[in-house]
């Protein structure tokens, strides 16, 4: 039987533990930052630029929904770094990581909601069949819903749960 180096414990200290996953997710956070700030300055000159007025129907809500989904994004992934400034040196260091765990995946929703709502209005705005914006809507979210959340909570799942024994083995010890 071969042991898979991921359930072979880290020589690492509590404190180096959460130093590290703490670094962990600040690093994934400058990932998802990156994008939601893009988004975010798209969606604000898009009000300023020449042909917005045309935006009516089920344009507006998808424009709002987009534009606060990517400022609740934005604010979700900044938050562990100024917590993390604020609580400097209390000792609060696992609070902070779960804190920034909750942010990031609320920050996931906000972004998948964002995106989701501006490529619609996009396609909403270009295209003259309507299944196409229904269709764009719902091919965005459940990819992200797949990708960023299904999939990995299956893993997080099947890893877990108890191993399998073997068909025809005794369960009781001997």
């Amino acid at each position: 039987m071969t042991v898979d180096p991921a359930d072979k414990p880290r020589n690492e200290t509590e404190h180096e533990r959460l130093d590290r996953q703490l670094v962990e997710l600040l690093q994934g956070f400058r990932v998802a930052v990156t994008g939601v700030q893009v988004l975010f300055a798209f969606l604000l000159t898009v009000p300023f630029s020449a042909g917005f007025d045309k935006v009516d129907g089920a344009g507006t809500p998808l424009f709002y929904i987009a534009l606060f989904g990517a400022a609740l994004a934005s604010i979700c992934f900044i938050a562990p770094v100024f917590h993390h400034r604020i609580l400097f040196r209390l000792g609060q260091k696992p609070l902070l990581i779960r804190r920034a765990n909750m942010f990031g995946i609320i920050g996931a929703f906000a972004l998948m909601a964002s995106m989701a709502s501006a490529t619609t209005l996009i396609v909403e705005s270009l295209s003259e069949a309507p299944t196409w914006t229904i269709i764009t809507a719902v091919v965005l979210v459940a990819l992200c819903s797949y990708v960023w959340f299904i999939q990995p909570y299956m893993t997080r799942l099947k890893a877990n749960r108890p191993p399998r024994r073997p068909a025809g083995t005794d369960a009781t010890p001997q």
